[in-house]
């Protein structure tokens, strides 16, 4: 089964798109702020990391900068999925190896799936 992280701070919009991920067959794991995440990524080693960028406590480019140093979350695909546009987003955020970046409110569930399909080659 594929696994996906999903570091999201709004707990609507992750358990919507864990429901959607779930119907999809995937096995999903949260994480409501970027400490948390970069924890939730070491211990549970998923295939694919969704990230929000705009959390408390550690925001999602500093966590993703901290798992990116660590051999268990070098090479693991990351979809930036935020509500900041791409212009709005902290430079260098590209530098961190991301799949793709998303703006939640441009795709529904459905096509998030999709994109993280493809990200996979799952499609």
């Amino acid at each position: 089964m594929t696994k996906i992280a999903i570091i999201e701070d709004d707990p609507v919009i992750s358990q919507m798109y864990r429901m959607k991920f779930e119907t999809d067959g995937f096995d999903v794991q949260l994480a409501n702020n970027g400490e948390r995440g970069v924890a939730l990524v070491k211990e549970f080693s998923p295939d694919i990391i969704l990230m929000d960028l705009q959390m408390p406590e550690m925001d999602g480019a500093t966590a993703l900068g901290l798992i990116r140093k660590q051999p268990w979350g070098k090479d693991t695909p990351v979809i930036v999925l935020t509500n900041l546009g791409e212009e709005e987003a902290p430079k260098g955020i590209r530098s961190l190896g991301i799949h793709s970046y998303i703006v939640k409110a441009e795709l529904t569930p459905r096509q998030v799936v999709q994109r993280v399909k493809e990200a996979l080659d799952l499609a």
